[in-house]
């Protein structure tokens, strides 16, 4: 287990480098060149950025221009590497670094014991684990399934599959096509549990599959089907060296979930924006659950769609407190809630850009 860091990118499909081309495709050259552990691009349903323009799938005339997310995790030294080249490409959106543990491939190593993982982690834990679409367990099950159903038997509170359209595996590129078995085109499945239940899930992981690619972050729990736990811990602007310090919620719900009609990650969105909170990004999962729920997703036939979605919002800690409370009150009867710090973040438009990409240190 190595500590890494998590590069989180997030933009609008359409948005072009200087040099005319997608950043979306230039980034994941970027991760490919540099032949990182593992990358995911990941094609959003909703949401807007520090300009407030709203991206949306209902919208028919913005339809191609939907929130679009990059995920890239490698050690530390790697991904600073990258930096200087990322941010002269990605000149508007958001861009955020976060620690976390990697666990198998070349530079992880095998999963740790139950009794081995860290208590820095703290009580609870984002468990992320990276596959390809038509990965199978050691058994022939798809992995993806699989690993949902293990996850909620071992009552893990939340887990959602991300499907990928592009992005690497172990170095390598692999790009979803039209035409095309797609069999590695990546995908990660992401939940969240106390550190107890992850550490018992891993060494069931190992078992499951041939060569597990999984990351550890620390995560608070705040809200589990409408009952609120805590509310995000406080936490100051800046470090003790007065690097800014920002933090992230992250609202687990379904599709078929609503609010005012709605569903209920519109309607976070929509009140969101109207608080002029930073930015929200919405990302449609195929497949998943949260709290006691059983796995599910979209099947044929059905009137309304039941796949998992999750919102994520990146702010201040203090535009996060409000922000919490927006979404306090509009997931009173369910949506799993949860907050974690980021130690960097820079949002960047048009008009102005906040924040920077130098990691500060949040007390523990």
């Amino acid at each position: 287990m190595e500590d890494c860091l998590k590069l989180t990118t997030y933009f609008g499909e359409r948005d072009r480098t200087d040099a005319d081309r997608r950043v979306a495709d230039r980034l994941v050259e970027l991760f490919s060149s540099a032949e990182l552990a593992t990358s995911v691009l990941l094609r959003g349903v909703g949401g807007y950025g520090l300009g407030h323009g709203m991206r949306s799938d209902q919208l028919l005339t913005l339809s191609e221009d939907l929130p679009v997310v990059a995920v890239a995790v490698d050690a530390r030294a790697r991904i600073e590497a990258l930096l200087p080249e990322l941010l002269a490409m990605a000149n508007r959106g958001l861009i955020t670094l976060e620690r976390a543990r990697l666990v198998g491939g070349a530079r992880g190593g095998a999963p740790p014991a139950p009794d081995a993982l860290p208590a820095s982690l703290g009580e609870s834990v984002k468990l992320t684990v990276y596959l390809g679409r038509q990965e199978r367990t050691r058994t022939g099950r798809p992995a993806h399934l699989a690993v949902t159903e293990l996850l909620h038997a071992c009552g893990v509170s939340g887990a959602t599959v991300l499907l990928g359209v592009d992005g690497t595996r172990r170095g390598v590129r692999h790009r979803a096509r039209f035409f095309g078995a797609n069999a590695q085109v990546p995908l990660m499945v992401l939940s969240v549990a106390p550190l107890a239940q992850i550490a018992h899930v891993l060494p069931e992981l190992d078992t499951l599959l041939e060569d597990p690619l999984l990351t550890l972050e620390r995560v608070q729990i705040c809200k589990r089907d409408g009952l609120r736990l805590s509310a995000p811990a406080p936490l100051a602007g800046e470090d003790a060296e007065g690097l800014a310090l920002f933090q992230k919620l992250t609202v687990h719900s379904s599709e078929s979930a609503r609010h005012g009609g709605q569903p209920l990650h519109r309607a976070i969105v929509t009140a969101l924006r109207a608080e002029r909170i930073a930015g929200a990004t919405s990302l449609r999962g195929i497949w998943g659950f949260h709290g006691d729920h059983p796995p599910h997703g979209d099947r044929l036939l059905q009137v309304h769609r039941h796949t998992p979605v999750m919102t994520i919002v990146v702010d201040t800690p203090e535009r996060v407190a409000r922000a919490f409370a927006i979404v306090d009150a509009l997931t009173a009867q369910n949506g799993l809630v949860t907050a974690e710090t980021v130690p960097a973040a820079r949002a960047a438009s048009a008009e102005h850009t906040r924040g920077g990409v130098r990691l500060g240190r949040p007390p523990r």
